[in-house]
């Protein structure tokens, strides 16, 4: 495994730990991350909603739990920082801007395209900036958009395939087209990298995510060209991880046939583990009575079958009966609680037998 920069910044492991929400990746699951060479990522979605003892408005919630969060982590690690800020909520630019305020080292965006992002920075900010895609041409639509109108271009591209967890970037019918896969995606955004490279002499990595579990996994996708990669699911089973011990179990405890395509609130399919919620939601069961959160641009409450930001906050605390759990395609892969550092020490073990063989 060899180190990688964004920009100035200096990764001793190519491993980008994927934001997950609500309240799965917080400064626990993060800061042992970063501390281990990698970066870790804290999931912004909902992240106002984890603490109901709070008081005042949503907006001002959501605003001091982003920066509480990063400053407990920067109290647990001198690593890298990032949060992970989907481009379809509706505080994305508090968020945002917040999280440029705490001096976060990367912000990761995605579901949708971020095409302002760039706006946000300022004279002497040093947060990267690193869209999540799951095209060829969303990678260029970015670069081109952000080079017109604010002479920047993207300082890491991840390319998230169909096997990833939770949201997914593709219409139900594109999940299984062999141009989907994510070797495949690889090559076609490396083709933009290379463009940029040339016309723009800006060196811009490729992060590869999306069904990714082992050293194995990462060796053959580092090898055609992606720089890095980002790992969801096999941080989920760690002691380290911000999830309750019952959301941490439903990974241990599913097999293959356990994970399904759900159609999410938000307007996109999703990868989760089936449970009683799910089959009551598609039986119109857990319709919401009112809006509650307000939290997504996309989501309509008069027709959503159930209300996401509740589900994902009950499964986080545990009450798998009132929510259910998104996951990578690999959680049936998981088989026992883990630690990140034993994570770590696996995949590097995993990478160099790979290699060796090589």
């Amino acid at each position: 495994m060899n180190p990688f920069n964004i920009g100035e910044l200096k990764i001793p492991v190519p491993i980008i730990q994927g934001g997950m929400g609500i309240g799965i990746s917080l400064a626990g699951l993060a800061s042992a991350v970063a501390n281990n060479g990698g970066i870790g990522v804290i999931s912004t979605v909902g992240i106002g909603f984890i603490d109901e003892t709070q008081s005042g408005n949503l907006r001002k919630r959501h605003i001091d739990a982003i920066r509480s969060e990063i400053r407990k982590a920067r109290e647990k690690t001198q690593g890298i920082l990032g949060v992970n800020i989907m481009s379809v909520i509706t505080n994305f630019s508090d968020m945002v801007r917040t999280s440029i305020e705490e001096g976060i080292d990367i912000i990761f965006s995605g579901a949708g395209l971020p095409l302002d992002l760039p706006k946000y920075l300022g004279e002497g900010i040093k947060t990267k900036l690193a869209p999540i895609v799951s095209s060829s041409r969303a990678a260029n639509l970015i670069c081109h958009k952000w080079k017109q109108n604010f002479n920047y271009l993207p300082d890491a591209l991840v390319v998230e395939g169909p096997k990833a967890g939770g949201h997914l970037g593709f219409k139900p019918n594109e999940l299984e087209k062999e141009s989907n896969t994510l070797e495949n995606l690889v090559a076609d955004i490396l083709k933009v990298t290379r463009e940029m490279k040339e016309k723009y002499n800006k060196d811009i990595p490729v992060i590869a995510a999306g069904g990714i579990f082992s050293g194995n996994d990462m060796f053959k996708i580092i090898k055609q060209g992606a720089t890095a990669v980002q790992l969801g699911t096999r941080f989920v089973a760690t002691e380290e991880c911000d999830a309750s011990a019952e959301f941490k179990n439903a990974f241990v405890q599913a097999g293959d046939d356990d994970i399904e395509i759900i159609k999410s609130p938000v307007g996109m399919p999703g990868r989760s583990i089936s449970g009683s919620f799910l089959r009551e939601a598609v039986a119109g069961k857990r319709r919401p009575d009112v809006c509650k959160y307000n939290c997504i641009k996309s989501c309509d409450p008069k027709t959503t079958s159930f209300c996401i930001a509740s589900a994902l906050l009950a499964a986080y605390k545990g009450n798998l009966a009132d929510g259910f759990v998104f996951t990578g395609s690999s959680a049936g892969q998981v088989s026992k609680i883990s630690t990140v550092n034993k994570v770590f020490s696996d995949l590097r073990e995993e990478y160099d037998d790979e290699e060796s063989k090589n």
